[in-house]
């Protein structure tokens, strides 16, 4: 049985899925030792993870693949000594919909929207809403029944709906990025959604093409620049991209980088125009270029990149990491972490300056979360 955790108020958690439970990471305020926890729900894929501090409540969400009941958010309220995996499932496609649930790939809570919203990306693409901390979920109607639906087609990891993300302060504004269908905008909380696509390279690629069609393109990740509230990183299948208009339009950033292909994109906590990417070989390897691994960083919103490998392996590390293995803290200077396909967890507590590693032979590491308790 994992060993129960009391973090206080303030402490850092990271919080990992993986391919056989979840692991729960108690960091001291130096970010230097840690406790582990773990595996919890052991067995089950975690595909995503959330922590939700209110209503008095500390309570950490976790998309699992229930051997019971299939994808599911089951809960804890106190760090992982009991879980509730809701009977029957908790987040359901409508009858008469003709989709089945696949995975929960994205939980982001929306303290914006009010106490206990959370809203959740599935497979098949959509996007769902819970009013009582992950609890219950009904889904989102406009995107169910978005026009474009017939043409989105699964990429290589499926038809998902993998990243959500929420403008501070404004509930009403939302991007979400679909596997393989690219960024889609509401203005209006949910109630309508328009693709972000213009000047994306669509993939494959055709002679005189330069905007993606309808399915055509594979978003891997969105974030926010966390000052400039239009801007916006994009690591796309081909590419990294730049929006400076809220992704009414997209820049390649992607010069400088040993390969524009990978996975998860970091914007920095608090700190503007500031952003890290991993590259991958691409399109069938996907794995560290020359078998080092290096996260790489821009401190000017693309235009130059910089390689970060100090204590990271050089030689014969032919790594992977996924699109939601990568993660910030908020403290300063910032820490970083992401996990590997191997089982590898990494730390940095300096803004990627320097490494170390947290665990290793962990299972396959889908996710990463780092999360202040209380």
């Amino acid at each position: 049985m994992p060993r129960p955790l009391s973090p206080k108020p303030g402490d850092l958690l990271v919080l990992v899925g993986t391919t056989k439970g979840a692991f729960i990471f108690h960091v001291d305020s130096a970010r230097r030792q840690f406790r582990m926890s773990g595996p919890h729900l052991a067995g089950q894929s975690v595909h995503s993870v959330a922590y939700l501090p209110d209503a008095g409540r500390s309570r950490i969400l976790l998309g699992n693949q229930s051997m019971h009941w299939g994808a599911v958010v089951s809960r804890s309220d106190d760090f992982g000594r009991t879980w509730h995996e809701p009977a029957e499932g908790n987040i359901r496609f409508p009858e008469g919909s003709g989709l089945s649930m696949n995975a929960v790939w994205a939980l982001e809570p929306a303290p914006a929207a009010g106490p206990g919203v959370v809203y959740a990306g599935v497979e098949p693409a959509a996007i769902f809403r819970s009013d009582d901390g992950g609890e219950t979920f009904v889904p989102n109607q406009a995107m169910l029944t978005h026009p474009h639906r017939p043409k989105w087609q699964p990429g290589g990891g499926g038809l998902c709906l993998h990243t959500i993300v929420l403008r501070r302060g404004d509930p009403a504004r939302i991007h979400v990025a679909i596997s393989t269908a690219g960024v889609y905008r509401s203005r209006d909380g949910g109630d309508s959604w328009e693709r972000c696509y213009k000047g994306v390279r669509p993939y494959p690629a055709a002679d005189g093409e330069t905007e993606v069609q309808i399915g055509g393109q594979c978003a891997h990740k969105v974030r926010p620049d966390p000052l400039n509230p239009a801007r916006l990183y994009l690591q796309n299948h081909p590419g990294v991209y730049r929006s400076d208009d809220d992704g009414d339009s997209w820049v390649s950033i992607g010069q400088g980088l040993p390969s524009d292909f990978g996975f998860p994109l970091v914007s920095h906590p608090h700190r503007a125009d500031t952003a890290y990417v991993f590259p991958l070989v691409a399109d069938a390897f996907r794995f560290t270029p020359d078998g080092a691994a290096h996260v790489w960083r821009t401190r000017d919103a693309g235009s130059t990149w910089e390689p970060l490998g100090k204590g990271l392996p050089q030689r014969n590390a032919y790594l992977t990491v996924l699109r939601d293995a990568f993660g910030s803290d908020s403290m300063e200077p910032a820490g970083l972490y992401f996990g590997t396909r191997g089982g590898q967890l990494f730390a940095s507590n300096d803004e990627g300056e320097s490494w170390r590693m947290l665990a290793q032979w962990l299972p396959p590491i889908l996710c990463v979360k780092a999360v202040t308790a209380g």
